[in-house]
């Protein structure tokens, strides 16, 4: 599969904090790719590098095929919705983003033909001749989001689209950039914190943390090494019965409480995870146990923190 973006042993350093360092993955061309990890992590720092607003101190990054170092050529093909993305508070709305259009290169009539569009799509062109403060920060969101796909941008980067808004708004903006990917089959890169919507939204992944790659894939692949079952038991299990489960992709067996267990599944490549819990439940009764609750679940949350050993809200560490 072809690349959008092509990272090799990148790294980057502000004063003594390495923000990024020897960082190594390729973004498939057409996935919604989420960028994983803590406050501090390098997420922004990538994202910068990729954007041209910083320079790398090691190593490469080719956008759709072309240097960073000739960020000019990618103009129109590329567009990114920085974090605290800033807009002029008294220039009506529909002014500042045809003026964006036409620093990309289009023609006067197009670009205010593309920003109505845009308006209309994500919501906001009722405000269209009015300014930033008649907006609120959902709306806002809405508003970089209709700058960020204007035109016809073949990546999109994204750096923290839902941050600060409700889960009403949230979600209408996760729906927004799923649908604008579907109809513009672009290559739309996440960065965010919140891991059950890069979940939800994203095919593939990569995790950052303190600068350093943890893992990158496809989400599928990912949530499969953090495969579980808990389970409620008729009795205990024996060791005998723990012995057997570790024969049929259990890694581990952890006790909960008075016949409650949490079963870590091993899933091979290329088999399928729900066979293999289909193999751990024939087991479990085989060994005449009778399941009396069961829940299963693979999260990106759990295999996060495993991997990272945090929750995902700490507190910054100085890299960006």
């Amino acid at each position: 599969m072809a690349e959008a973006l092509r990272i090799q042993n990148l790294s980057k350093r502000f004063d003594k904090t390495q923000a990024l360092d020897d960082v190594t993955f390729d973004v498939p061309m057409g996935s919604i790719f989420g960028l994983l990890g803590p406050n501090g992590a390098g997420k922004t720092t990538l994202f910068s590098i990729a954007a041209g607003f910083l320079r790398a101190d090691g190593g490469s990054l080719r956008v759709l095929g072309t240097d960073i170092s000739h960020v000019s050529e990618l103009q129109g093909r590329m567009t990114i919705l920085p974090q605290d993305a800033a807009f002029q508070r008294n220039v009506p709305i529909v002014e500042q983003l045809v003026f964006l259009r036409r620093l990309d290169g289009s023609d006067a009539a197009t670009a205010q033909r593309e920003v109505t569009e845009a308006m209309e799509r994500v919501g906001i062109a009722q405000y269209k001749k009015r300014g930033i403060h008649a907006l609120s920060h959902g709306m806002l969101k809405r508003m970089g989001i209709a700058q960020a796909f204007l035109g016809q941008p073949e990546l999109i980067l994204l750096d923290e689209p839902t941050s600060g808004l409700d889960p009403q708004n949230a979600r209408q903006i996760r729906d927004l950039v799923r649908e604008l990917q579907q109809s513009r089959r672009v290559t739309t890169v996440i960065s965010s914190h919140n891991l059950a919507e890069i979940q939800e939204l994203c095919d593939h992944v990569a995790i950052l943390d303190h600068g350093k790659l943890k893992i990158t894939g496809s989400v599928q692949d990912i949530t499969r090494q953090g495969r579980r079952i808990e389970v409620t038991t008729s009795r205990p299990f024996v060791e005998s019965d723990k012995a057997r489960l570790r024969t049929v992709f259990v890694s581990t067996v952890e006790e909960l409480g008075p016949h409650r267990y949490r079963l870590h599944l091993a899933v091979p490549d290329g088999k399928p995870a729900d066979d293999a819990v289909i193999a751990v439940m024939r087991a479990i009764l085989d060994l005449g146990v009778a399941p009396r609750a069961m829940t299963e679940g693979n999260t990106l949350e759990e295999y996060f923190l495993s991997v990272t050993g945090e929750p995902t809200d700490v507190p910054s560490r100085s890299a960006r």
